[in-house]
């Protein structure tokens, strides 16, 4: 009570005095800290008892005052006064000492206001840097803590200068440090045992840059030791001892380069507060972003970064419960990392699971979209930790095993993060996980390279519908990715020499025919006879909304492969090895099984089927184009193609519309019962054959818009 009267009683004495110059000003609110330390025989007092908390405001405020009345860049005797003195040097002791209690809390934040106010550069003095340094290590030691809203503000305020002018990160890349006996570490503050940028600053407090060190040329720097004594005020003696008193008796050892900014964000993305866990996961963003390649090597080398983030990752994995359904994961909202504030009790459509789902998905958004930020350096290796630590060994087992539901919920899983991904370096390595990165032709040894690619593909031909299903739709997303070495490695290795052709030379009469890629539409359209077509009774399910989205999606293909530089035109077949066996690669295998089977399958297995070919048939890489929408290519012998294949299901179809009474009216009633246009009635005879047939014929018409399209486009300048 009495220290409160005190503090208004001195306000009021300061504001009622003739104001005193700046610098005056300035170094009476320091001393009248300083003195509270050499007069005070209370140190348990909380420091919002006090009137420092006022006098570092004051001190504040003429800084920034200064600042504004002198030229831009200009230091100030005020700021001068600070850097000379080592004023930081000895809040930062205060402050790990937290003396008078709440000290820590003055200082974090007397630190990040003088950073955020203060435009001219400060951080490139030895004064400033240095006990910014040793502030650094004492944030996010401790979990939980009242200083933490101040801790990650100081941090975030750090790494947004280092974004402002990323040389300064050198200052942040510590050297090893000499083992320290306790004997002689009696003499020396540890904080003062660094080797690194500070020891060739003047003690003026001159700023030096990175560049100018020998340290940025990998060199040893003087020891701080021999540094001449600081100007310090009378309080400075018994402050050091402060940082003397909490050296270990034991030796002080190092790791070899310390980055401790990365590691103090690290531990506060566990912080049990979200809102401190987000912003360190910014902080982190921000770091990883730097251009500077000696930091990137000590992020990735020096730090946990990578193993932390995986290994959170792999735990969250881990956490999901086996029951959640794959149809939630599929479904559940769009997940950004940043806004991870869901709150279950408050969520109507909340399902087993969704808590840790959101989370798991959350958290790889997040890693995404750091390995998107990051410096390259820093990205590969993150990819890479995720690839070998996550998803070889977590998500591959998972995957490989043989419990259908299990295989169910991962591949559902994969499905999501394959949907998510949006990094190129991550998918790079994702595309590595599930296909290999084998580029020659296939063989049927090629499931023993790279068993989880044979497995997949084997599940889309799988007993279980669910999973077929599961695993075709995470192939279509994979298709749709921006990556060259997907559809190479499922299909265009194996088509690379044209040998499921025969050579045949081609009269001119046929040579016209050939050339005119519509015919090619119009034998698509023909192929389906007419008693077996049903769409034309039905409004709005017309040929000219294949063509709408054919063009459309063709001309989003054209725009991703026109950085992979594929051939305008077929390989020469003089050039082909034709002798060589052709083998149309598994995945092609199992999607040709499939389509053969479709008037005995599933209705939801055959639209997943067709969709997975017609996203294959919309790539302008003329080997695909020729393989699956030409139909007048010599096939060779034993060879077949996707026409070969919809011609045997045709020819089939004939057969057995013979066998069935009413065939077209019951064709009919189907295909109205699937757009909704008739109630549910009785069930109809054959249903599985008449809904193949049904997704048989809008197959073909939208097979014979891509051909279309696709000509005009070839055609057109």
């Amino acid at each position: 009570m009495f220290s409160k009267f005190t503090s208004i009683l001195q306000h009021a004495v300061e504001a009622l005095a003739p104001s005193l110059p700046l610098q005056e000003d300035f170094v009476y609110h320091w001393k009248a800290i300083t003195h509270y330390y050499i007069e005070t025989s209370d140190d348990k007092a909380p420091v919002t008892d006090t009137n420092i908390p006022s006098h570092l405001e004051q001190m504040l405020d003429i800084l920034v005052q200064e600042e504004k009345e002198r030229e831009s860049g200009e230091t100030g005797p005020c700021m001068e006064y600070l850097l000379h003195h080592k004023i930081l040097e000895t809040l930062y002791t205060l402050g790990k000492a937290d003396c008078p209690p709440g000290m820590k809390q003055q200082v974090l934040g007397f630190y990040t206001k003088l950073l955020g106010r203060i435009k001219q550069p400060l951080l490139p003095h030895i004064n400033v840097h240095r006990p910014v340094q040793k502030l650094i290590r004492l944030c996010g030691e401790v979990l939980a803590t009242p200083t933490e809203n101040e801790e990650i503000q100081f941090l975030c305020i750090v790494c947004a200068k280092l974004k402002e002018d990323p040389y300064l990160v050198n200052f942040f890349l510590e050297n090893k440090l000499k083992s320290l006996a306790s004997k002689g570490a009696a003499s020396v503050p540890a904080e003062d045992t660094l080797k690194g940028p500070d020891a060739l600053s003047t003690d003026t407090g001159q700023p030096c840059r990175p560049e100018e060190l020998p340290g940025a040329a990998g060199t040893e720097h003087p020891e701080l030791d021999d540094e001449p004594p600081p100007q310090t005020d009378d309080l400075s003696t018994s402050l050091d001892n402060l940082s003397v008193a909490s050296l270990p008796e034991a030796t002080v050892v190092r790791p070899n380069q310390d980055y401790n900014l990365v590691n103090s964000l690290l531990n506060l993305t566990r912080s049990p507060d979200g809102r401190i866990a987000v912003k360190a996961c910014e902080g982190l963003m921000l770091l990883a972003s730097l251009p500077e390649p000696k930091a990137a090597k000590c992020l990735t080398q020096s730090t946990c970064l990578c193993e932390l983030l995986t290994d959170r990752l792999a735990a969250l994995y881990k956490a999901l419960p086996p029951s959640v359904d794959p149809l939630d994961i599929e479904t559940v909202e769009a997940i950004n990392w940043g806004l991870d504030s869901y709150s279950h009790k408050e969520d109507a459509s909340a399902f087993p699971g969704k808590r840790a789902l959101i989370s798991f998905l959350s958290w790889f958004d997040y890693c995404d979209q750091l390995i998107k930020e990051a410096q390259k350096t820093t990205a590969v290796a993150l990819a890479k930790a995720i690839h070998e630590r996550f998803f070889i060994g977590v998500m591959e087992p998972q995957l490989m095993q043989t419990s259908e539901m299990g295989i169910l919920t991962s591949t559902a899983l994969l499905h999501r993060i394959v949907r998510q991904v949006t990094s190129n370096v991550l998918l790079q390595e994702m595309v590595f996980f599930i296909l290999g990165e084998q580029r020659e032709p296939e063989t049927l040894a090629e499931m023993n390279r790279h068993p989880l690619r044979h497995r997949l593909i084997e599940h889309c031909d799988h007993i279980s519908d669910e999973i077929s299903i599961m695993t075709l739709r995470m192939f279509e997303h994979l298709l749709q990715k921006p990556n060259e070495h997907i559809l190479y490695n499922l299909v265009l290795r194996n088509l690379e020499e044209r040998n499921y052709t025969e050579y045949k030379p081609v009269c001119p009469e046929d040579k016209d025919v050939v050339e005119n890629g519509q015919i090619a539409g119009a034998v698509f359209l023909c192929l389906v006879p007419d008693e077996a077509k049903s769409s034309y009774h039905v409004e709005g399910t017309g040929y000219d909304t294949y063509l709408r989205d054919a063009h459309r999606q063709f001309r989003d293909y054209c725009a991703i492969c026109l950085r992979w530089e594929w051939p305008g035109s077929p390989k020469a077949l003089e050039k082909c090895n034709l002798e060589a066996t052709f083998f149309e690669g598994h995945f092609l295998k199992v999607l040709f099984d499939r389509m053969g089977r479709i008037l005995d399958q599933p209705y939801d297995v055959n639209l997943q089927v067709t969709s997975v070919l017609s996203r294959l048939s919309l790539f302008p890489h003329p080997h695909i184009h020729e393989y699956l929408l030409d139909p007048y290519v010599n096939l060779a012998s034993g060879c077949r193609s996707l026409f070969s294949v919809i011609v045997r299901v045709v020819g089939d179809l004939m057969v057995r519309i013979q066998r069935i009474q009413d065939f077209t009216p019951k064709l009919l009633l189907v295909r109205k019962r699937l757009l909704g246009l008739e109630p549910e009635g009785p069930m109809v005879d054959h249903i599985t054959l008449l809904e193949g047939v049904i997704v048989l014929e809008e197959f073909c018409k939208e097979l014979a818009a891509i051909a279309f399209v696709k000509y005009h486009a070839s055609s057109t300048p």
